[in-house]
């Protein structure tokens, strides 16, 4: 027996994109992709926001994630993007999702989206990795040696199985801070097949330099975005579209 389809679930075109940045913070850090999945879509009908649904039987809303963090990863820097039927003022959006979204997971920014490619602009993370019970001078050695090295290859559980890449290539820029209890590690990574992430590097400066992490790291994704013309900046990726707004 067919099912009756929700009358607000027509698949009428979308409108209106829009490009949405938040933060995961604090305890929220250890939500998965899919559980702030399931809170974000919560939090869209909660705001009563116009989505767009694809067609079908199945029909869904019209999100597209981008580069998620991993599990137990703090950012202040994750893009999704939406498509609507009504138009929405972006500045009003990010108010009503901020409000009906639990604190911690942090509507940041809302534009609309005036330019292709988004995600293509998403070349690079910048990272910050605190290392509790770690000394500034260990970290300064691990991570000369690591530079100075031409390749460090790292070994990763995927779904086919182990696999063996290499974590320096993607490593743009890279130093040491001493923080309030810890040495902190400042790192520009270059996305790429695969993603190089920070428990990436850190398992890269762990075997160039065979020194032991025994408290796990505290990791914050700051920026996520284009690089800038000094080659290791990483820039906003709404730039493009809030000068298309203002032409």
């Amino acid at each position: 027996m067919a099912r009756d389809r929700d009358p607000g679930r027509e698949n009428i075109p979308a409108i209106q994109k829009l490009r949405i940045q938040h933060a995961k913070r604090d305890r929220l850090r250890f939500t998965s992709h899919r559980d702030f999945q399931r809170a974000f879509e919560r939090a869209l009908k909660r705001a009563g926001v116009p989505m767009a649904y694809s067609a079908g039987f199945s029909p869904h809303p019209k999100i597209s994630y981008a580069n998620a963090a991993p599990t137990g990863v703090a950012s202040e820097a994750e893009y999704v993007e939406i498509g609507v039927v009504a138009l929405v003022d972006p500045e009003k959006l990010r108010v009503v999702l901020d409000e009906v979204l639990p604190p911690g997971l942090d509507i940041l920014d809302v534009v609309e989206a005036r330019t292709p490619d988004f995600v293509a602009r998403l070349e690079a993370s910048h990272w910050k990795i605190e290392l509790p019970g770690t000394s500034q001078a260990t970290l300064d050695h691990a991570l000369k040696l690591f530079l100075e090295a031409p390749e460090v290859l790292v070994e990763r559980m995927s779904k086919s199985g182990i696999r063996t890449f290499d974590a320096r290539t993607a490593v743009i820029r890279a130093n040491v801070e001493m923080g309030s209890d810890c040495a902190i590690l400042q790192v520009v990574v270059r996305h790429g097949l695969p993603t190089v992430r920070p428990d990436d590097v850190l398992a890269a400066l762990k075997k160039v330099a065979d020194f032991a992490q025994e408290i796990p790291p505290r990791v914050t994704r700051l920026a996520q975005g284009p690089l800038l013309e000094d080659g290791w900046s990483v820039g906003d990726p709404f730039a493009l579209d809030r000068e298309a707004t203002q032409a």
